[in-house]
């Protein structure tokens, strides 16, 4: 790092650690936040072991990031401030996360056409059937935890049936998911080794059951045929995108529908504006991206010495993205602490500040929020509350680990 000069308005942020516990307790610090994009918006953040990284605050500095992929690096130092975290770096870059151009965009090409919108479209109808079964579920109930009656099992679903995988396989790609979040909140856990080394043991029997039954068009089945500069996939990096799909395709989705709904219950007049008119669902999907933006941050670090907003930024030196905070700067968000379901279309960094690295996925993740939120609303009336919502306890994903509610019970869909 090159010491900076900080100036009497940055005196007193100069201290803080964002990543402490400490401003987590009740979720993301908006708070703080705000007086970070207003005092210090690229702001050099002290670590206890002594080292420190940078942080961007405002949506400018984000998206310049994201969009700069030579001068701040994902390959160079990982995606997290331990540059080992999950796994030792050498082997975590076969992940198309860790990937810098031109590696990151012949491998990203694998996968791309199965997430356009035109593709994702055509997914709509088996979307909606898994919903509506998972529904049936609780729906007779008048009761659920909608994290993890909901918001768990439907991302999980889909993905693995794009995937090829059998439904009874569910608790073991729960089971990875969970362990490579808990990887993620502490790294001291070790647990995401373990995890890639079940996932290649499933993926090769995977590979031979679907090659035996004849099955081409699975995720599975195009990473194993998939050609990049005239040779195959390694095994590594096959194990590697199945990590990615399985954790992301999943992850950031179950999130959102708990965290949205909540934030729904929590602003009374939006959930029953909802309810009398659905066609509002696809803006509040957005503005529920907005809102919650689940993961906070992913880092980037410099490849050469350069400025952001007068500070210099050293070559080597960590730089950390906060998307919550972007997704409220008032700069670009109009009254940004506001939850706005009627809000214009929002330039939220909900997934990632554009860029190479902008998230793959994120058509198919804003149809399958649409299609939940239509089905839940459509089905299970006067959703309240029925129990304290408890966090995951995490700086890097804002998630709940349950979410108690209570409805009106319905029939089932084959009643």
């Amino acid at each position: 790092m090159t010491a900076n000069i900080v100036s009497d308005a940055e005196q007193d942020v100069a201290a803080v650690n964002v990543f402490d516990p400490s401003w987590w307790a009740d979720g993301p610090p908006h708070g703080l936040f705000k007086r970070m994009r207003q005092q210090s918006p690229v702001h050099w953040n002290p670590l206890p072991d002594g080292t420190g990284c940078w942080m961007l605050f405002r949506h400018a500095e984000i998206s310049e990031v994201s969009h700069d992929s030579e001068t701040f690096s994902s390959r160079r130092g990982g995606v997290f401030i331990n540059p080992d975290q999950l796994v030792n770096l050498d082997v975590i870059s076969n992940m198309l996360l860790y990937m810098d151009p031109p590696t990151h965009t012949r491998h990203r090409k694998i996968l791309a056409k199965v997430f356009t919108p035109a593709a994702v479209a055509k997914m709509e109808e088996g979307i909606r059937a898994r919903v509506v079964t998972t529904i049936d579920k609780v729906i007779e109930s008048g009761r659920a935890d909608y994290a993890a009656d909901i918001a768990v099992p439907i991302p999980l679903l889909i993905l693995m049936e794009l995937m090829g995988a059998p439904e009874e396989d569910l608790p073991s790609f729960y089971d990875w998911t969970e362990r490579i979040e808990q990887e993620i909140r502490s790294p001291e856990s070790n647990s995401g080794a373990g995890v890639f080394m079940e996932m290649a043991g499933y993926l090769a029997q995977q590979v031979a059951r679907q090659s035996e039954a004849a099955i081409e068009d699975s995720l599975v089945m195009r990473l194993r045929n998939a050609v990049v500069d005239g040779a195959e996939l390694t095994d590594l990096e096959i194990v590697m995108f199945f990590g990615l799909l399985t954790f992301a395709g999943n992850d950031t989705t179950r999130n959102t529908a708990a965290t949205g709904l909540l934030t729904l219950l929590e602003h009374p007049e939006a959930l029953a504006a909802l309810y009398a008119d659905p066609t509002l669902i696809p803006t509040a999907v957005e503005e529920i991206l907005r809102w919650t933006s689940v993961v906070q941050w992913f880092a980037r670090t410099a490849t050469r010495d350069v400025e952001l907003d007068g500070k210099r930024i050293s070559e080597g030196d960590k730089v950390v993205m906060w998307y919550g905070s972007g997704s409220r700067d008032e700069r670009v968000f109009e009254n940004p602490d506001v939850f706005d379901i009627h809000r214009p279309k929002s330039e939220h960094v909900a997934y990632g500040g554009g860029g190479r690295h902008f998230c793959l996925g994120a058509s198919l993740a804003r149809m399958e929020l649409r299609i939940i939120l239509e089905e839940v609303l459509g089905r299970m009336k006067d959703l309240r509350l029925d129990g304290n919502p408890e966090l995951v306890p995490s700086n890097w994903a804002y998630g709940l680990s349950t979410l108690p509610v209570a409805f009106t019970p319905g029939a089932r869909s084959d009643a």
